[in-house]
């Protein structure tokens, strides 16, 4: 197997190990996690996907991450992920998951969110061609303008949804027992 993950239910509970690429061509559900980076000043970390991928290439997105592999929670994949993608070792707070109806195939995904620290980001160029910081109402302009991955459009919306208001309101959704133990 090229990139074996878990084939879950509908209710997120694991079927079997299979290869990520039959996953998605025979639509079978698995899971991935991603992460919507903040800073300080609560601006959305934006990416662009290089031209060279195989999926949604030029696009942008406020999602990073990938796939959860064998045995690995929602949490450890999104922490992983940051760490491959951006060079950064962070803490990431599981906000949900949800089963995505997925352009490509169906899955689960795990949302988390983390907030960066000031230092410079190291990106990995094999999957990040340009980054940059946007505010809410800058990153509402970009998505009129710019090529947006839809699953990705389709998360942060979840994600603005469940976003606490008000000064010290407090967070919910930790991982759930099924989602996340792996």
């Amino acid at each position: 197997m090229s990139e074996p993950v878990e084939r879950v239910d509908e209710q997120d509970r694991v079927l079997g190990v299979v290869d990520r690429a039959e996953a998605i061509r025979r639509g079978w559900l698995h899971r991935v996690a991603t992460t919507v980076c903040r800073d300080a000043a609560g601006r959305v970390l934006v990416y662009r996907r290089p031209e060279t991928v195989s999926r949604f290439a030029g696009h942008h997105d406020v999602m990073l991450g990938g796939a959860v592999r064998v045995g690995e929670s929602y949490r450890a994949a999104a922490e992983r992920e940051l760490r491959e993608e951006l060079g950064l070792v962070v803490t990431v707070r599981h906000r949900f998951a949800f089963r995505c109806p997925g352009v490509i195939a169906p899955y689960w995904l795990g949302v988390h969110e983390a907030v960066l620290p000031p230092d410079p980001l190291t990106v990995d160029p094999a999957e990040i061609a340009w980054h940059g910081w946007l505010t809410l109402p800058e990153l509402a302009q970009a998505v009129r303008r710019w090529p947006f991955v839809p699953d990705g459009q389709l998360a942060f919306g979840r994600y603005l949804l469940g976003l606490p208001s008000g000064p010290g309101a407090s967070d919910h959704g930790e991982e759930g027992s099924a989602r996340g133990s792996g």
